[in-house]
């Protein structure tokens, strides 16, 4: 039997410090991003589903379609305007055979989430696995830089569109139907610089343990992932350099995770495998706490 380190399966710090613009792109980033493209097969636990997932055009986003896909799923991708990173995905998604269709637009817009989830129920007739993983994060050294606009705009990406997309399509859902949540090592110890992102991570925390428990009358589970740090476009896109330098060097495993060691956890939730898990987080901290 083949095993490997897990401090080394991937590489350690220091990571390029390239700044992008955000929202980010996976063009260019060093280490490249592994999504699971070579090493995740699936066992058909999601054949003939159909799942949403937000902020799927990259990063954990993109992890989860893929391994959905391979898992025998439709995906339908919801991003906001990334056109060369969603088509990746859409690209990855249809070599496993699985229908994949593209929903671009601003999902802190409540016009475009109702527009993203009419289109997805359109598309696919029903949708059985809901991933709300889209989210808004930027840093600041001082509190008082925090503008209005910014922490608005964190809740309306992060907070508001999860609440208005589980409002679109869980009423359809059929019993055994799963919501998964993205939550963050944010939500239980926050950082000074990510104020307005963190807070925005516990209040998902909170509505996902509130909402399991009205879910599962019509047999819906939900539950929330909670990394740690993972190497994703929002990393060099909204850091400081020397932050994204050392990123996630304060782990046990002196690195970053990458999305293909996050996506499993998602399918999981996602499958009859986890059928008496729910209002349950579980987090991938790079064991930094216990969540």
């Amino acid at each position: 039997m083949n095993t490997q380190d897990p401090r080394t399966m991937y590489k350690q710090p220091p990571y390029s410090q390239k700044k992008q613009p955000p929202p980010g792109s996976e063009q260019g980033m060093s280490p490249p991003v592994d999504h699971g493209e070579s090493t995740y097969q699936g066992t058909e636990r999601l054949k003939d589903r159909h799942a949403l997932i937000t902020g799927a055009d990259s990063g954990i986003g993109r992890a989860v379609a893929l391994a959905f896909a391979r898992e025998g799923a439709d995906v339908a991708i919801s991003y906001l305007s990334e056109e060369q990173d969603a088509r990746e995905t859409e690209r990855l998604v249809s070599e496993a055979g699985r229908k994949a269709i593209l929903l671009p637009g601003d999902i802190s817009d409540k016009s475009v989430t109702e527009k993203v989830a009419r289109q997805a129920l359109g598309a696919f007739g029903s949708i059985d696995i809901l991933v709300n993983n889209a989210a808004f994060q930027r840093t600041y050294k001082n509190f008082e830089d925090i503008s209005d606009a910014e922490f608005e705009e964190a809740y309306r990406v992060n907070v508001f569109a999860m609440f208005r997309l589980c409002k679109a399509i869980l009423p359809q859902m059929k019993a055994g139907g799963s919501i998964i949540n993205t939550g963050s090592i944010q939500s239980f110890d926050p950082s000074s610089t990510l104020i307005a992102y963190a807070s925005t991570k516990a209040a998902i925390v909170s509505f996902t343990r509130s909402l399991a428990s009205l879910a599962i009358r019509q047999g819906v589970r939900v539950n929330a992932v909670a990394p740690g740090p993972v190497w994703t476009p929002l990393i060099p896109s909204t850091m400081p350099e020397e932050q994204v330098r050392q990123f996630g060097s304060q782990t046990v495993f002196g690195r970053a995770a990458q999305p293909a060691e996050i996506a499993p956890i998602f399918v999981f939730l996602a499958s009859d495998q986890a059928s008496y898990v729910s209002g349950e987080v579980y987090g991938a901290t790079g064991g930094q706490m216990p969540i």
